[in-house]
């Protein structure tokens, strides 16, 4: 363990020494996920891979610069300690907006009918805010999306909603991220069924494309 996080100490002084979208930094950063990522907190709550995707952003935009928060200081803790306390605070807010929502929701099915949908009601934490250098990692996924080479994302939408496709809601829901409550007034379908969505089919989508990258 201690090996361990000298080793990611040595990784992130180096990663730090390169400019911000430079391939040296980029290997570090990457192996630097890879050598963190099984000792992440891990919990089954539906809005896990939500707060788990802000948290390597998070990491990507203040390991070095303080760019959206305080940047990483090794002095006060190891960066798997410093990414868990980022991640089960990000797991908090999601708990607490989802019962807010939850709260809000449910008399309002006193007038509605059933339609068989996840209720399971997902808000963003609007705290990460875009900077005009996005980091090497969230670049290259919004260029992979973007550019859908093979149409994948595109052609998995909504049933009924073409529009409504995997490569608009990860585009939109990278920072600086469109609430779900605004998508859900502009494409005028219900936030549980966008969420859902998002978690069934887009979300298992940007892993394999982490994962193929090294990211992950």
């Amino acid at each position: 363990m201690v090996e361990l996080d000298e080793q990611l100490r040595c990784l992130v002084y180096q990663a730090c020494e390169n400019p911000p979208g430079s391939p040296l930094r980029q290997k570090r950063l990457t192996q630097i996920i890879r050598l963190t990522a099984s000792r992440l907190w891990r919990e089954t709550t539906p809005y896990y891979q939500d707060a788990l995707q802000q948290t390597w952003l998070y990491f990507c935009r203040n390991i070095c610069e303080g760019t959206t928060g305080q940047a990483y200081d090794p002095n006060y803790g190891t960066v798997v300690t410093w990414l868990n306390a980022y991640l089960k605070r990000r797991l908090q807010d999601f708990y607490l907006n989802q019962n807010r929502e939850q709260a809000i929701a449910v008399p309002m099915k006193l007038y509605q009918s059933s339609s068989g949908e996840n209720s399971d009601i997902l808000d963003p934490v609007d705290n990460l805010v875009a900077t005009p250098e996005a980091p090497p990692i969230l670049e290259n996924v919004r260029v992979w999306a973007e550019e859908d080479a093979d149409g994948e994302l595109r052609g998995t939408y909504v049933k009924g909603h073409p529009s409504v496709n995997c490569q608009v809601l990860i585009l939109r829901r990278l920072p600086p991220e469109t609430s779900w409550k605004e998508l859900s007034e502009e494409f005028h379908l219900q936030v549980p069924t966008l969420s859902s969505f998002y978690q069934r089919q887009c979300l298992p989508r940007l892993r394999k494309f982490a994962e193929f990258e090294g990211y992950l």
